[in-house]
């Protein structure tokens, strides 16, 4: 059992990040709880006039999706793994234990699929009903955004409840993230949270067209990247430690 942390440059680039996402959620939130009318103004106005916050918002989100479309140096292995000068291959990894492990995957990525648009389904039905409204909404996608960097540094439900990965660099639903954050947008018909929400649907299925085609990327089973041992991003420490579980 490690005592102290390994301290590396994307584990210390994720704590930057969460730190930002923070302060963005609670600014917003501040914005929410005292001009909660012009927030839900703003998401239709158009930037010709004017650039409000509203806009440099989106502009940080579309870029940030865009980001994982090509996959940059500074990303993850959590992410990387998806390109193909990231795969080192395990010689002589059993195919059918590949193809084991992908449908296991694969099943519980669907339940995991089938309980989030439940769940948000219901969001979907208050806003329906007018029970809530624009402002609302957004800031469920705002509040989504931090959410995403506490799955990824301190607690995942989805990891320990359906999915059962032992780590984010192994994880097969890791950039189902944007998706997630922006399915709230979907409920509101206008450019700002529909772009938002088609880029985010883009990226999952960028997603999910390498992983049918290249899955033996994605297996520590099949590819050596993956295996602790070989880990350079060190992300699961705090998770590791607050659920007393080993980090090598």
């Amino acid at each position: 059992m490690v005592n102290c942390m390994i301290h590396t440059k994307t584990l210390t680039l994720y704590f930057l990040k969460f730190v930002i996402r923070i302060a963005v959620f609670v600014s917003v939130l501040v914005f929410y709880i005292l001009h909660k009318e012009l927030l839900c103004d703003l998401m239709t106005q158009s930037i010709w006039n004017g650039i409000a916050f509203i806009h440099v918002l989106w502009f940080g989100f579309m870029f940030m999706m865009f980001s994982h479309l090509v996959f940059g140096r500074l990303k993850s292995m959590a992410l990387r793994k998806a390109k193909d000068s990231e795969y080192k291959e395990v010689e002589g990894y059993n195919r059918l234990e590949l193809y084991e492990y992908i449908h296991d995957q694969n099943i519980k990525a669907w339940r995991v699929m089938l309980v989030w648009l439940i769940f948000n389904a219901v969001w979907g039905l208050l806003y329906l009903l007018q029970v809530l409204d624009n402002a609302d909404l957004l800031m469920l996608s705002i509040f989504y955004f931090l959410c995403d960097y506490i799955c990824i540094l301190i607690y995942c439900p989805f990891q320990s409840h359906i999915m059962g990965n032992k780590c984010c660099v192994n994880c097969r639903i890791y950039d189902w993230g944007h998706f997630m954050m922006f399915t709230p947008m979907l409920f509101i018909r206008n450019f700002f949270s529909w772009s938002l929400f088609f880029m985010s649907l883009l990226v999952l299925i960028h997603w999910e067209i390498i992983y049918a085609k290249y899955p033996e990327r994605f297996w520590s089973g099949s590819n050596q990247r993956l295996k602790c041992i070989n880990c350079q991003d060190k992300i699961c420490q705090v998770k590791n430690k607050l659920s007393n579980k080993k980090s090598y």
